[in-house]
């Protein structure tokens, strides 16, 4: 099952919901893939147990499938399956022992820091696939980029490093702009596509 994922990868997902509800088995394991780790850090992060926190992945999408023909398109996907991870956290919570009703309570007081652990998960996998498109650009495009983004560098300072021209900087960087926006479209959804491009367009007028 796990080849037929390719044709799903740009798949939103409310198409990715209206497939599994078909029962496209593709579009399921692509459900998994992208957002098991997400789930897991969740379970986690109230139960404080890899193996339960594992188990309840697997419960969660194996309800998924077992009931997609009752599944009702048109609500979030995402939001869907964490609701899912939520509930059934909740029902071992009380059918368990005290200590994991205080991990549970723990994590309901959590600070807002820490509330934004899988938004820091989704973070890091986005600029994983940022920085897997750089290294597709030409070298002096890529450099540039790198400098921009890791170090914060302005035209300016690029330029001085470079040897190169100010508005020379700009060009390259904005053709760099137009194959990363070519490569990143093809390896990520579109919202996490848009936010990335409009966190990058904000480095050229610097």
């Amino acid at each position: 099952m796990l080849d037929k994922t390719t044709q799903y990868t740009d798949t939103d997902d409310e198409k990715l919901f209206a497939l599994i509800e078909q029962g496209d088995e593709g579009a399921f394991t692509q459900a998994y893939e992208r957002y098991h780790k997400l789930l897991y850090v969740l379970a986690y992060r109230y139960l404080m147990s890899s193996d339960m926190a594992e188990d309840v992945v697997q419960h969660v999408f194996t309800r998924l499938w077992e009931f997609r023909s009752e599944l009702r398109v048109g609500i979030s996907l995402k939001n869907y399956l964490f609701t899912m991870t939520k509930n059934h956290v909740l029902n071992l919570i009380r059918n368990e022992n005290s200590a994991i009703t205080k991990n549970y309570e723990m994590a309901q007081s959590a600070s807002p820091y820490e509330d934004n652990l899988i938004e820091n998960l989704e973070k890091k996998e986005l600029m994983s696939s940022f920085y897997k498109a750089v290294d597709m650009l030409p070298t002096q495009k890529r450099d540039i980029c790198l400098m921009k983004v890791q170090e914060e560098l302005t035209n300016q300072e690029i330029a001085e490093r470079m040897n190169l021209s100010v508005n020379t900087i700009k060009t390259h960087y904005s053709e760099a702009l137009r194959l990363l926006r070519i490569h990143l479209s093809k390896m990520l959804i579109i919202v996490a596509f848009t936010t990335l491009m409009t966190f990058l367009s904000v480095h050229l007028i610097k």
